[in-house]
């Protein structure tokens, strides 16, 4: 059957949809929207908040940019456009500019939101373990005129191996994306019988375009005695015993207030490997077993066309819907990768 669709705003809810684009991507920053009406009998503004559910589980949080309103012998027609609520961090410019000395990933989040509307300050979540890891280490953040203030709470977050994103229902999160743990969705695409099969299309990008066998990190890494070149100096490297060639890549990077290069050169590596791994499938309607697909989940895979038996991550959905029916498109990699 198909889904439910219902746009809320200010209470007032909206059931008809001529089509739409719901995207979500862990990986960036302000996910998109867009909606298309027809006579839809209510006000809506640019800077609205909304709100979307598929059947009643809530899907996206978000605010709305752009209101396009015209109109036919058919009646009324009204587009609306708009991002999720990290849109608003991702256009919000930095006004304390400070050299910030001794300061946690909670009080920087804290002091930088503070004047940010819309947002829930106290349900930002800290990954079990991380804000205590991280407060541990050196604290040391610089807030430049013309920065965002979602790039520095990233700049931040990366600089201790962690990402900042948004779920579903508004809250933002420090953490790490899901490496493991029980598939809670499943994508079946076999050869022989196709009565099992769920998805109508699937595809497999597997390059080592932009991977590399090594990968080594160099930094300065400031010391007790600044013209010590041995205790400024770091470097550290990893190896890819996957990759079927030697090839080497070597990055430069200020590890002051950040990753150790031992660190860094994990992550750079994680990211190759992800980006070069790339699993595209479309899927009928927009829940599997009552559940909308969301991100940040493991998806078993069984596809027997493109040799695929495992668990991987779904890092991005968008629901989509016209004239020719609803769908879900899925983008899943590796689990686990910080980017």
């Amino acid at each position: 059957m198909p889904d439910k669709i219902v746009l809320q705003i200010a209470g007032r809810r909206i059931e008809h949809f001529e089509s739409y684009s719901v995207e979500a991507d862990i990986y960036t920053a302000d996910d998109a929207f867009y909606l298309e009406l027809s006579n839809p009998g209510v006000k809506i503004r640019g800077g609205d908040r909304c709100e979307l559910y598929v059947n009643d589980r809530q899907v996206l949080t978000g605010i709305i940019d752009t209101v396009d309103k015209g109109g036919d012998k058919k009646g009324t027609t009204l587009r609306l456009e708009g991002r999720d609520l990290m849109g608003l961090l991702v256009d919000s410019y930095c006004e304390d500019f400070s050299d910030l000395q001794d300061i946690t990933l909670k009080g920087l989040a804290e002091r930088l939101l503070k004047p940010v509307p819309y947002i829930n300050r106290s349900a930002v979540r800290y990954q079990s373990g991380a804000l205590q890891r991280i407060d541990t280490e050196e604290r040391h953040v610089k807030v430049d005129p013309g920065r965002t203030i979602f790039d520095v709470l990233k700049t931040y977050a990366l600089s201790r191996g962690l990402m900042f994103f948004a779920l579903e229902d508004g809250t933002f999160v420090f953490g790490k994306p899901r490496s493991g743990g029980a598939p809670v969705f499943r994508l079946i695409r076999r050869k022989g019988d196709p009565r099992e099969n769920n998805v109508e299309s699937g595809s497999l990008v597997d390059s080592i375009a932009r991977r590399y066998s090594k990968v080594v990190v160099t930094g300065q890494q400031q010391g007790e005695d600044d013209t010590d070149p041995d205790g400024i100096n770091t470097q550290a490297s990893v190896t890819d015993p996957t990759f079927p060639f030697y090839k080497p890549y070597v990055e430069t990077a200020d590890q002051n207030d950040a990753l150790s290069p031992a660190q860094h050169a994990r992550m750079v590596m994680e990211r190759m490997k992800f980006e070069g791994f790339q699993l595209k499938y479309t899927a009928p309607f927009h829940t599997q077993n009552g559940e909308p697909w969301r991100i940040n989940e493991i998806c078993h895979v069984i596809d027997e066309d493109l040799e695929i038996d495992g668990d991987y991550l779904i890092y991005a959905r968008t629901f989509r819907m016209d004239k020719s029916g609803s769908y879900t498109d899925l983008k899943l990699s590796w689990p686990g990768v910080v980017q």
